[in-house]
């Protein structure tokens, strides 16, 4: 039996993480690569569409275009960015029961269910999210109808628009003042109903549940861990920011020395490695937390040790274990 199955403190899961981590860095770091990869094939096939578009001086006509394909940009990073998750997690909890994983298996493993996987990711960013985004499409309504046409490719056109038009830039300023609390009220329900939903995607891989069962069972699961997960996300975007900051070193540094231009392409492509690099190497750190939680959780409240002990010799509490547990 695995020693490890018992109930454990925030500390101990956090040092959990890491000694998984740790031992198996080429596994977890492997995994996430592959979709990492994938990720920057998608954002670099929008830089490529943003060169076709004249980028950058026929951006200023493409406005509603190019905003419309950074949503599109961001919808397929996030689902690829949840399967990769999964498949992290399919690896956890095969060495966390003390069975052999490798990259490809895990990367395949998400293939036979990644409807469900899509779905069940759809269904909580929707769930989650759904009135940020709104708030931003208005935000985006405002400036594009309030600022000059080519604001985001001529600085000096947003400044001359507040000289010859001030009234329009204050009704602008007075819309964000009242867009900024509901920004804060939406963003703040979109963590909490995170929370709620962060041990779905475990429940759904190791479990073989459908969407719907991996979302309930989340909501039960996690009721009195979320404020232990929400630190351990919370560590885990510090650790990313910290990681961005370091890639993006040299972006920041030019456009600190340029400001007011516009970026080159080549560099916002190596800035895009930069982010495939941070994915690859924190991505995994959060997978392993969540996998850990999601059974420290199953031991608190269902006694999953005594139940896993006891089918290792032999002996069942239940008629029968998930299939994924069996297998």
């Amino acid at each position: 039996m695995n020693n490890q199955l018992r109930p454990m403190a925030l500390g101990e899961i956090l040092d959990r993480t890491a000694e998984l981590y740790r031992n198996h860095f080429l596994l977890f770091a492997g995994i996430s690569a592959i979709f990492a990869g994938m990720m920057l094939a998608v954002q670099l096939l929008y830089l490529r569409s943003l060169i076709m578009l004249g980028y950058p001086n026929l951006m200023a006509n493409w406005q509603w275009g190019t905003a419309s394909g950074a949503v599109v940009e961001a919808l397929v990073i996030l689902m690829l960015a949840g399967l990769s998750i999964a498949a992290n997690n399919r690896a956890v909890a095969w060495v966390y029961m003390d069975k052999p994983a490798s990259i490809r298996a895990a990367a395949k493993s998400v293939l036979p269910r990644l409807r469900t996987y899509l779905w069940l990711m759809a269904i909580t960013g929707f769930r989650a999210w759904t009135p940020l985004a709104v708030l931003y499409v208005a935000f985006f309504a405002v400036v594009f109808t309030v600022l000059p046409h080519d604001f985001m490719t001529n600085p000096a056109a947003t400044q001359n628009a507040i000289h010859q038009n001030p009234g329009a830039i204050m009704t602008a300023g007075l819309g964000m003042l009242i867009l900024a609390p509901l920004f804060l009220l939406a963003g703040t329900y979109g963590i909490w109903m995170s929370l709620r939903y962060s041990l779905a995607v475990p429940a759904c891989v190791v479990e073989d549940l459908p969407a719907s069962g991996a979302i309930k069972r989340s909501i039960q699961l996690s009721q009195g861990s979320r404020g232990r997960i929400f630190v351990l996300g919370l560590l885990v975007y510090a650790v990313r920011m910290m990681l961005g900051l370091l890639f993006g070193f040299p972006i920041i540094a030019l456009a600190i020395k340029h400001p007011g231009q516009t970026l080159p392409l080549g560099w916002l492509m190596v800035q895009q490695i930069g982010v495939f690099l941070s994915a690859t190497l924190i991505g995994p750190i959060y997978s392993i937390g969540l996998t850990l939680f999601y059974y420290d959780q199953r031991i608190r409240k269902e006694g999953f040790d005594i139940e896993w002990m006891m089918l290792a010799a032999g002996l069942s509490l239940h008629p029968e274990l998930p299939a994924s547990e069996n297998s």
